[in-house]
């Protein structure tokens, strides 16, 4: 019998080794699996690298994580948002390595590594500091950076509903990020409110299939039929 369903959030977290690139998923607190952030900082896992929206808020989630110690590099768009205090620390201090990407771009870098792409031209920040030493380009009289795929080792995602085969569904604006991480990484690794039986997500509704899925983790019981 498939499942990808493990008993805990450690568990689910204790493939990860020192030095991996994990994409994490969330918009602000939206979609964020702190369940599994949590799990992560007490497995210990340490320089990691972090591709995320952005690098938390007060010391909760992933600002937890960068606090403990634990990330030497952190990619994402908005570093500095309200009560983002433990980031500000940390680069100011030279703890802490900065790549900032705009999040269209980071979107699409993510996606173009889950589809196989070798890299794609983009318009945005053409002509500023974030295109230096970047290839460029002019197609049709507008400029273009060359951007490369972000691929990762893992994926943090939090989805509403699953089955045990990983297909996923998403609740809302908790879509965000998690469904191009998911293609991205080589070890996916997904919360879920809940677990349905096969059969009960609609097929037309599952945005993540279970093939992008390797471990997935329940936060409540799973509805009764569920793992048979």
């Amino acid at each position: 019998m498939i499942s990808k369903i493990v008993d805990s959030a450690y568990e689910a977290v204790a493939p990860v080794g020192d030095g991996a690139r994990i994409a994490i998923g969330g918009f602000g607190g939206a979609g964020q699996p702190e369940d599994l952030i949590d799990a992560l900082i007490e497995h210990g896992s340490k320089d990691l690298t972090i591709v995320s929206n952005n690098a938390g808020n007060h010391e909760e989630g992933i600002a937890a994580l960068l606090k403990a110690g634990q990330v030497s590099k952190i990619i994402c768009s908005f570093p500095r948002m309200s009560h983002s205090y433990v980031f500000d620390e940390l680069y100011r201090a030279g703890k802490i390595e900065l790549e900032l990407v705009p999040q269209g771009n980071l979107a699409e870098r993510l996606r173009a590594a889950g589809v196989g792409l070798g890299a794609v031209y983009t318009p945005t920040g053409y002509g500023t500091l974030l295109a230096k030493d970047k290839p460029t380009m002019m197609i049709n009289g507008k400029g273009y950076v060359l951007e490369y795929p972000i691929e990762v080792d893992f994926a943090f995602v939090k989805a509403e509903l699953g089955d045990r085969w990983g297909n996923l569904t998403y609740r809302k604006a908790a879509r965000n990020f998690g469904p191009v991480m998911a293609m991205a990484a080589r070890h996916t690794i997904v919360s879920v409110d809940q677990v349905v039986p096969l059969g009960q997500l609609d097929p037309e509704q599952i945005i993540t299939p279970g093939i992008f899925v390797k471990t997935m983790v329940c936060r409540s019981t799973p509805i009764q039929g569920a793992l048979s």
